[in-house]
């Protein structure tokens, strides 16, 4: 091996038995969570944000060049800021201003049974939004321009933990990703080298939030995986 090495640090000593249980314990609680539309304006202290951005930060990824940065947005003025450029994108996308959409029919027709449209209010009443961007260069050291790798995989790996860890902390949470992302980058001040993956909205579901029927549909074990 090239480079010094620490033993790896270790893990529970557990029965295979107390395997199987704490696997099905964490998904039974992740089967929970759903992407909310419906936010209150509830508080959520910081603290909560920055350790579930710590655990996020405990990804794999190509080289340890942890190819990420989460730009978190609480100020209101940005979140409107946010919400007027991504509804301006979400127009364009379904056609609200009368144009054609800019999504097909196709997609269209498939996010009829989720019932979204442009109207995007959850990005400024609920209390945290988590811009994800990926950087394309920077490196450990941040120097933007040493070459990363598995940029997107890095990346989308630690949303998984990011989203993962606040919903074990009692939180709702929902992935936005319009398209194009771009204003992202200018509004949260962030270089070049970084591209907007999603924005990560965060907070307390809204006494009237629903889940629909149609996201509760999931794929059986046997259509999912297969042993080989």
């Amino acid at each position: 091996m090239n480079g010094r090495h620490q033993p790896f640090p270790a893990l529970p000593a557990c029965s295979d038995e107390e395997r199987v249980e704490r696997a099905r314990a964490a998904y039974e609680q992740l089967r929970t969570r759903h992407s909310c539309r419906m936010f209150a304006d509830t508080p959520v202290p910081r603290e909560v944000i920055e350790a579930a951005i710590r655990a996020a930060g405990t990804a794999p990824n190509g080289a340890n060049h942890q190819p990420w940065h989460f730009a978190v947005i609480g100020s209101a003025d940005t979140k409107r800021a946010i919400r007027a450029a991504a509804e301006a994108e979400e127009r364009r996308f379904y056609g609200a201003d009368g144009d054609r959409p800019k999504a097909s029919e196709e997609w269209l027709d498939a996010l009829a049974p989720i019932g979204t449209d442009a109207d995007k209010p959850f990005l400024e009443v609920a209390p945290w939004l988590i811009v994800c961007f990926a950087q394309r260069t920077g490196g450990i050291e941040e120097d933007g321009q040493t070459q990363n790798y598995y940029v997107t995989e890095s990346v989308g790996i630690a949303c998984g933990l990011l989203l993962a860890t606040l919903h074990h902390a009692g939180l709702a949470t929902l992935t936005h990703t319009p398209s194009p992302m771009g204003f992202l980058r200018q509004i949260c001040g962030r270089p070049a080298n970084e591209k907007p993956l999603m924005i990560v909205v965060v907070g307390h579901p809204a006494p009237q939030a629903t889940v629909p029927e149609h996201a509760l549909k999931k794929k059986p074990l046997e259509q999912i995986a297969s042993w080989l």
